[in-house]
């Protein structure tokens, strides 16, 4: 098989022509632990592991006839019969990041960690922001997003100032009240932020965090608006538009990758990115499906929800046969994560680990993938379906999709 910058394509003069490769990401979706967990301060994080503990074995009959199951054992989940290919990823960047996450599924790891600010960001960019944006700054500070809205929520109100804070990823997060700040004004602060946190200062995504209510009832809403780093390579995205292969996104994709070779219609919550799916396999040509589906992470995993997350997990259950009914016969779909986020420990960030990956399609053949070195291999093996090169990965086309080989 093809690796990345290696050998070249394999060669299908005999073979059908692809359909359509679906990469879905459920975001935060992470399987347990990894050589380097300890390293990032998340030893015993599990996410499917502990979720599966907390809830008395995980009921997931769908997920269980894909193999979810024979990815690692999960109380619950037995393994037998697998209908996917199975197995799971290791992480090779430096990072737990969404944005570290996607840019290794698509061949381009990130070989040095973006910059982190437990202590808050330094005066100088607090100051510049100020600046550049004509209002003061509360909090800069580590903190829970919805605790951070209910401590300074009110001055917010008041004064009209930012609440500014991060949290142990490389993120800048703006959070404003959407009567008191329009969503423009938000979204051109975070394109400000973006400007100004460059060079030694550049962290992976500026993230703008609107919310509405009053003191002690306030919410967040579904307007967030991820401003990434412009990705530093080549990408599987990138390899696609060179071929002239359709990109078609869901979710928040498409901020991931600063706009760059993909456009994505933006959700609110999984229910309605598993329909967008479906719309999305019923309506598009061969080319790629990309997907970010949000709220294990953003909804549960952040809020350290375990009940939420196990009803999300029973909410894709139920969608699975949705979204495997819409797979023609040459389509492939992979279901995968771009890092853990395990609500059962102290912590509410993301959490480094190893992430499942799951293959299925009509003639998808149930192989037993192992261990993967690197989320790369997923890009490589969509990579390898339309014929082009990533950077990085191996393929795992040909123990999946012997079809498509010579």
């Amino acid at each position: 098989m093809r690796e990345g910058g290696g050998k070249q394509p394999l060669n299908r003069s005999t073979a059908q022509p692809p359909g359509r490769f679906a990469l879905i990401v459920l975001d935060g979706l992470g399987i347990g632990p990894c050589p380097d967990q300890s390293a990032y301060g998340d030893a015993g994080s599990d996410t499917l592991g502990n979720v599966a503990r907390a809830v008395g074995g995980l009921r997931l009959p769908n997920l269980q006839a894909l193999g979810l199951g024979c990815c690692r054992p999960l109380g619950g989940m037995g393994c037998a019969g697998a209908t996917a290919a199975h197995g799971v990823a290791l992480p090779r960047s430096a990072g737990k990041d969404s944005t570290t996450g996607h840019w290794e599924l698509c061949g381009l790891p990130v070989e040095r960690a973006f910059p982190t600010y437990p202590r808050g960001f330094p005066p100088e960019i607090v100051a510049a922001f100020a600046a550049r944006t004509g209002r003061g700054v509360l909090g800069n500070h580590v903190a829970s997003g919805t605790a951070v809205i209910e401590q300074y929520g009110a001055r917010h109100l008041a004064t009209g100032d930012w609440i500014v804070y991060t949290s142990a990823d490389s993120v800048f997060q703006v959070a404003a009240h959407e009567e008191k700040v329009p969503l423009a004004a938000l979204y051109d602060a975070c394109r400000a932020a973006r400007e100004i946190l460059a060079g030694p200062y550049a962290v992976s995504r500026v993230i703008a965090r609107p919310f509405v209510g009053a003191p002690g009832a306030f919410s967040r809403t579904p307007h967030r608006r991820d401003f990434s780093l412009v990705p530093v390579g080549p990408t599987l995205l990138d390899r696609l538009a060179e071929a002239g292969v359709p990109r078609v996104g869901i979710g928040k994709v498409d901020d991931l990758f600063a706009g760059r070779n993909i456009e994505s219609r933006h959700v609110d919550s999984n229910a309605e990115a598993f329909d967008r799916i479906v719309q999305a396999l019923e309506t598009m040509p061969p080319g790629l499906l990309f997907v970010n589906v949000v709220e294990f992470d953003q909804t549960w995993g952040h809020r350290n929800d375990v009940p939420g997350f196990y009803g999300g997990l029973q909410e894709l259950d139920r969608a699975l046969p949705r979204l495997a009914a819409a797979l023609d016969e040459r389509d492939v779909m992979i279901l995968t994560a771009d890092h853990g986020n395990d609500p059962t420990t102290p912590s509410t960030d993301h959490s480094r680990e190893a992430v499942p990956v799951l293959a299925l399609g009509p003639r998808v053949r149930p192989a037993a993938l192992g261990t993967r070195p690197t989320f790369a291999d997923l890009g490589a093996t969509a990579a390898d379906y339309f014929s082009v090169v990533t950077p990085a990965g191996t393929s795992f086309l040909g123990e999946i999709a012997p079809w498509m080989t010579r």
